[in-house]
């Protein structure tokens, strides 16, 4: 709320004089190191996922646990010594999202930004329908595109455009909708369940995955640009990474699963990369 406070209450320019840098959740790396469980911050995700270094490793800690606590808990660096998550996170929820908003006057009706970050909180990973979310809150689709903007602006949530070759059947303006931190997720619909136990287990992984492909793109400066592909038929790449010609599309499934021959047929130059629970770390 911070970046609002400025954004909308300081009318002197700071042209020349400021440094615009996003300080995320924790990423994966620095939550090992954090616990104690990697010795060393390093580490080359992305550039393993570009690379095709994907091979399943051993590990001396518990890798599934480990994410499957992360789906639940998050990466929120309070987390890492305090063992009982829940309350916290439901009252950064209730603090950082609806009431630091509203006091800086962006949102008029505390209700219906609720209602709405709970209905994204459900569509994790699926395309952003604004009018289907306009109907159901019984508002204007300005307000929904407003309100989501100011979400994405206090870093909640972010949204991934399509990639398009511009063909007719490819889907060219509905984003989809991702939360920066899946504890913020999971308080914001109060459900800490075990998350491979739920029906969105596959989104919540992807949504992972997709966070911290965005952190390290960012910290590391590697210039990608973040996308999905999907085509009107159904045909659909989780993750697309590229920058000038270079194309790298990247499923991310629970368990090995089938690469989208429609997407290898338009982009056979494109390299294709498979990540799951298995192998991503």
């Amino acid at each position: 709320s911070s970046a609002l406070d400025i954004k909308n209450k300081t009318s002197e320019s700071l042209a020349g004089r400021k440094l615009n840098y996003h300080l995320y959740p924790l990423t994966f790396s620095e939550y090992l190191y954090q616990t104690g469980v990697e010795s060393s911050l390093e580490t080359t995700f992305l550039e393993d996922i570009i690379a095709h270094d994907l091979s399943v490793g051993v590990h001396l800690f518990d890798l599934r646990s480990t994410l499957v606590r992360i789906l639940t808990y998050g990466l929120h660096p309070y987390l890492v010594d305090h063992s009982e998550s829940k309350e916290y996170l439901k009252e950064l929820a209730a603090s950082s999202i609806y009431k630091d908003i509203i006091e800086l006057n962006l949102i008029e009706n505390r209700q219906v930004a609720s209602d709405l970050l709970k209905l994204l909180a459900y569509q994790v990973g699926n395309l952003i329908n604004y009018t289907e979310l306009a109907s159901r809150l019984n508002i204007d689709v300005r307000t929904v595109k407003r309100y989501i903007e100011i979400f994405e602006q206090s870093f909640i949530i972010f949204r991934l455009y399509p990639f398009t070759s511009r063909r007719r059947d490819e889907v060219g303006k509905a984003p989809k909708i991702y939360f920066y931190d899946l504890g913020l997720r999971n308080a914001v619909i109060d459900d800490f369940t075990d998350p491979l136990l739920r029906r969105e287990a596959g989104a919540l992984f992807e949504n992972f995955i997709i966070s911290e492909s965005l952190k390290h793109n960012a910290y590391k400066n590697l210039g990608y640009q973040l996308s999905f592909w999907r085509t009107t038929q159904g045909s659909e790449v989780d993750l697309i990474l590229h920058k000038k010609d270079e194309i790298v599309a990247c499923e991310i499934k629970m368990s090995k699963g089938q690469f989208s021959s429609a997407f290898g047929n338009r982009f056979p130059d494109a390299r294709k990369r498979m990540i799951t629970m298995e192998n991503f770390w």
